[in-house]
């Protein structure tokens, strides 16, 4: 039997605190919030119980973030796509940042296994002066436990309305793109971390953020990864690693390079990160 969930989740800033509340239907939903940076920025940990998706499967995450409250969410674990026989397993995320509001979308990453059939949409509308850090990590099988994806697809989309869309999808028969120098060249986690803001981002701060993030790639060598502005509102560095935890550690540290050089915070992590 698939299983349908939905979370509505809502950011309101409230006499100098943001506070969240939210609503569900099926098993997805948030724990109680924290605050380990006083009362303006509240962080949520999104729970999926069962842990994975199968074939017909969906998740439906809903965020909105009301003027001037500043949200954080992450999950305790991955996310797992497991083989589908027929329907595509499907995970959509749509999150709309109010006027002055800021939003970071930090979850684990998204496990991808052999014979899934999987998609995966982030989609994004920011207000006059509202800011978003989001970031999207995928591993393709665990060739580590010597199981590979050698069969599967998933499709990636990826839209910040008005500025930026990137597509694509990934089909485990596709040598080319899966081993070819111009495509994943063997890599099997890629990711992407985004800065979105609703207009032109000012030159120096662009060139400061882009110079702090080609900082921190140049000290993680085992990785494949760049730092671009590819549209005038959006920053971006994408990333190739042949597991996970190299990907991640060097998203986290550019999380925390772009928290200080374009919000003036103290790089302030999630405290199921350090479990």
């Amino acid at each position: 039997m698939a299983w349908h969930a939905r979370l509505s989740l809502d950011y309101a800033s409230e006499r100098g605190r943001t506070v969240a509340r939210f609503e569900h239907e099926g098993p997805l939903r948030v724990l109680q919030p924290l605050y380990p940076e006083g009362d303006t920025i509240c962080h949520n940990v999104l729970v999926h119980p069962p842990g994975g998706l199968v074939g017909g499967d969906t998740l439906d995450v809903s965020v909105r973030v009301r003027a001037g409250a500043h949200g954080l969410v992450t999950t305790p674990g991955a996310t797992r796509f497991y083989r589908s026989l027929e329907l595509p397993a499907s995970q959509r995320t749509a999150i709309s940042v109010e006027a002055g509001a800021r939003f970071e979308w930090l979850p684990l990453e998204a496990i991808c296994h052999a014979g899934c059939r999987a998609e995966n949409r982030l989609e994004v509308r920011l207000a006059g002066g509202a800011e978003l850090v989001a970031w999207d990590v995928t591993a393709l099988g665990l060739p580590a436990s010597q199981q590979p994806f050698d069969r599967g697809r998933v499709l990636q989309h990826f839209e910040v309305h008005g500025a930026w869309l990137e597509r694509g999808s990934i089909d485990a028969a596709d040598a080319r793109l899966m081993d070819g120098p111009l495509g994943l060249a063997g890599r099997r986690c890629m990711a992407t971390l985004f800065f979105a803001a609703s207009t032109a981002i000012e030159r120096t701060r662009r060139e400061r953020a882009l110079d702090v993030a080609r900082e921190a790639i140049a000290t993680h060598a085992d990785v494949q990864a760049g730092a671009t502005a590819p549209a005038p509102r959006v920053l971006a560095v994408r990333v190739l690693s042949a597991q996970v935890e190299p990907a991640m550690l060097l998203l986290k540290a550019v999380r925390d390079a772009w928290r200080s050089a374009l919000w003036d915070l103290a790089p302030t992590r999630p405290r199921t990160w350090a479990l």
